[in-house]
């Protein structure tokens, strides 16, 4: 029968927190990440980040382009359970000013619905299951803008979030994110202050769904109450800092290292009652601006074993890419050797440059 209260453990899980409260950990979607190369530097990359995926990175790099692009990305997660999009789009506005969009969806689909496996009689009926879906959309557009000082630029991503369990809950919800980068012969600044006016979702519970629920399960799902219908997600900061390195012979290294900050207390390696931080590196070897190699190392966790000890868990990141003419293609194998508490993925990506079509 618990399998059965399946969906009301979900929404109590996703929405619920107090009036006054907030949670730790809210629309968890959007700091997976994005594109394939980014993710090969375990994402520290807000520092250098300059192409379409800057308005997701950190939207003061979006002035850095010189013509229009558009990336889409896929990947798979907890053995393909839950998959990954990802598009954007971006294009310069003049010299001094850029302009970007992008979607993402997270989202579980084909779940079983049990709730209405017994019938009025108590009888168990298999052609009374259906399937739901849950998904995660985040809608965005960003504006970036180069200063009169020489390398200093900044930005900011305006975003809607658009959450759905089947029939039985969605929410809006809606954010403002702010980054600045600043560049100084070899070296790279750049910050990014994530849902700075805390991004709010109001959740709309649909009561009848549930009361189905609550009857279909009338031990276990008497007790059950409506999940609260607000939830916050509070700021974050991304500080990073990278480097160049002419190696000669065509080849450029860029190396760039990261800190990611919650204002909350977590698991992450540096962590008090109101701050909460993480490193992460990454690199990025390239040829002739032709191949590269990528990797890095991120998201140090103080894991909890079941013996009541704790572990540190990290982790390390792969990535290749190619581009030609415009066309780059990249892949990442996130968390090489299982070292962290996430489930490692493949993930693909393909940007592609106005200019290949001239």
């Amino acid at each position: 029968m618990k399998k059965v209260i399946i969906v009301l453990v979900l929404l109590s899980a996703t929405v619920n927190v107090s009036a006054q409260a907030v949670r730790k950990y809210s629309n968890e979607f959007l700091n997976i990440g994005v594109d394939a190369a980014a993710l090969g530097m375990s994402n520290a990359v807000v520092a250098t980040t300059k192409d379409v995926n800057a308005g997701y990175w950190n939207p003061a790099g979006l002035t850095l382009l010189e013509d229009k692009q558009i990336s889409l990305m896929h990947a798979q997660y907890f053995a393909g359970i839950a998959n990954y999009n990802y598009g954007a789009f971006a294009t310069p506005i003049d010299e001094k000013s850029a302009v970007a969009f992008y979607i993402v969806r997270f989202g579980v689909d084909d779940i079983l619905d049990t709730t209405q496996l017994i019938d009025a009689n108590g009888d168990i009926d298999y052609n009374r299951i259906s399937l739901f879906s849950t998904a995660d959309w985040a809608f965005s557009f960003s504006y970036a803008r180069k200063t009169n000082i020489e390398g200093l630029r900044y930005g900011a991503t305006a975003k809607v979030v658009r959450r759905i369990i089947g029939d039985f809950a969605s929410s809006w919800g809606f954010g403002f994110d702010v980054g600045v980068q600043y560049d100084r012969n070899q070296w790279h600044f750049g910050a990014i202050a994530k849902d700075i006016t805390t991004t709010f979702n109001a959740w709309t519970i649909e009561e009848d769904a549930v009361a189905r629920i609550q009857q279909a399960t009338p031990i276990d799902g008497r007790n059950q109450e409506l999940p609260e219908t607000t939830e916050i997600t509070l700021p974050k900061l991304q500080v990073g800092l990278s480097r160049d390195f002419d190696l000669g012979k065509d080849f450029l290294l860029n190396t760039e290292i990261d800190m990611n900050v919650r204002f909350a207390e977590t698991n992450d390696i540096i962590s008090s009652s109101s701050v909460s931080a993480t490193p992460a590196f990454g690199f990025e070897l390239g040829y002739s601006n032709l191949v590269f190699l990528r990797g890095g190392v991120g998201n140090f966790q103080n894991i909890e074993q079941f013996d009541g000890s704790s572990d540190l868990g990290f982790q390390p990141n792969f990535g290749v890419g190619f581009q030609y003419k415009g066309i780059s293609i990249d892949y990442a194998l996130t968390d090489i050797g299982d070292q962290s508490a996430a489930i490692y993925s493949n993930v693909f990506s393909v940007k592609v440059d106005w200019s290949v079509f001239k």
